[in-house]
């Protein structure tokens, strides 16, 4: 009697384990593509979240029964959620907030997981297939959506990048200016040099997309200021006379 009690308690870990390594290995998937993005919550947090749903809705599974993984289940989307919320910044004007899609990332894996958790591991395969091509295939498609303009403001509304740099440097930093608009798919308008100081010029460019996020263009402010040869660089939106 002992021996086969042995037994089913061997079955029961090994069944675990294939759930658990489901939930990771899907997992960081999600987080693989994730921290390709070089976004907050990336490899470790995905598999985290991931493994961890499948551990208490496996625990749920083993105590309970299909039941208690249902309870379980409901009491993981919850806690996610003040994890994910965590992960949502609103910036200092108030104006927009960031780490949506993290949060909603982070929901979805541990979704994943706790499918993995309750032996539904083709549905959390499917799942993972699901939520990569949401952060992936439809990243183009958000961006062209973004990009039409909703009124006839902003159809004659452009950002102009002003740069600051030295003299000298004017040439080198007009390349690395156009090799990250070609980067980032960002049209150039026109270009004007005016002097700024005795040894410094100010380059203003106009970027001639229509509807880009403020989100996207800050970006693309960040990656400038990191170069060395730009001493200062900000942007102003601008009505197109």
């Amino acid at each position: 009697m002992l021996a086969i009690q042995q037994k089913f308690l061997f079955l029961d870990f090994i069944n675990t384990f294939i759930s658990l390594l489901a939930a990771f290995i899907l997992g960081s998937l999600i987080g693989i593509e994730r921290e390709f993005r070089r976004q907050v919550a990336g490899l470790r947090t995905n598999v985290l979240v991931a493994v961890g749903a499948a551990i208490f809705v496996d625990l749920a599974m083993r105590a309970a029964g299909s039941d208690g993984a249902v309870r379980i289940a409901s009491s993981v989307v919850s806690g996610v959620g003040f994890l994910g919320a965590g992960a949502i910044m609103r910036d200092s004007s108030g104006s927009s907030i960031r780490g949506l899609n993290t949060a909603a990332t982070l929901w979805s894996s541990a979704a994943v997981g706790a499918c993995a958790g309750a032996d539904l591991i083709a549905e959390a395969a499917l799942g993972t297939l699901f939520i990569i091509a949401a952060n992936s295939a439809l990243r183009g498609l958000e961006r062209i959506i973004s990009r039409q303009p909703i009124n006839t403001l902003q159809q004659e509304l452009r950002h102009v990048v002003h740069l600051i740099t030295d003299t000298e440097d004017r040439d080198r930093a007009l390349g690395i200016f156009t090799d990250l608009l070609q980067k980032k798919n960002l049209p150039l308008g026109k270009i004007d040099i005016k002097p700024f100081s005795d040894e410094e010029i100010e380059i203003q460019a106009t970027v001639d997309v229509k509807g880009i996020s403020e989100e996207e263009i800050g970006d693309f402010i960040r990656l400038l200021n990191q170069k060395a040869v730009i001493r200062h660089a900000y942007w102003l939106p601008r009505v197109h006379q």
